[in-house]
């Protein structure tokens, strides 16, 4: 055995609300990594239309998410189509009704807000209704808290909550954060990480750097 199928949608069987998103999501703006699942009970199969928000081909950035990220019912990931103009008096978006209003229009105006592409780390942990702002980078190991707004980075193992979202505490001393990024387990074969899961799910260091 080594572990579920990463081409399975419902890893889980017996737990419909669970998919692995890179086998339902289709948009190719959107990059997602092996393992990496969103539960939710009544809507996961629209994880793209419902939790990627104002997502536009015309604007170029793209939302990537690595391998074995856990995100909770109703996370969102908010991209820089919601954004609007902000380099005049108004912000109101006349041009997008058309009837005259788009005459004149200045995509300019937009892309001067352009904050580049949302990217989320492996082994992640993003907790229920919380908020990722456009262009934000949350490293590797992070978690998000519930309800949590992310307007900035968020560093390796790092815990984050509120709104907007601040640093908690860190989830270990700077040291082991370095030794388990070099580890980083989350890019084994499968069947090495099958192999080695006591280490993983331990905090004996040294023990996942001897895996084999």
């Amino acid at each position: 055995m080594s572990g579920p199928d990463p081409l399975a949608i419902h890893p889980a069987p017996a737990h419909q609300r669970m998919v692995f998103l890179k086998n339902v999501v289709t948009d190719p703006k959107i990059e997602i990594g092996d393992y990496t699942y969103y539960d939710d009970p009544e809507n996961a199969l629209l994880f793209a239309s419902r939790n990627v928000l104002h997502h536009y081909d015309f604007l170029g950035d793209k939302l990537r998410i690595g391998r074995f990220c856990a995100i909770a019912t109703g996370a969102r990931f908010i991209m820089n189509g919601a954004n609007h103009a902000m380099t005049g008096f108004s912000t109101y978006p006349f041009n997008i009704f058309g009837n005259g209003w788009e005459e004149g229009f200045d995509i300019a105006t937009i892309t001067a807000g352009l904050r580049g592409d949302t990217v989320i780390g492996n082994d992640v942990w993003i907790g229920a209704e919380a908020v990722i702002m456009p262009g934000v980078t949350i490293g590797d190991g992070a978690i998000i808290g519930a309800f949590s707004v992310v307007t900035r980075d968020v560093a390796p193992y790092a815990i984050v909550a509120g709104n907007p979202a601040v640093e908690r505490r860190r989830r270990f001393e700077p040291e082991l954060v370095e030794r388990l990024l070099r580890v980083a387990w989350w890019n084994w074969p499968v069947e090495r990480i099958t192999k080695h899961l006591a280490a993983i799910r331990g905090a004996d260091i040294d023990a996942l750097e001897r895996a084999e």
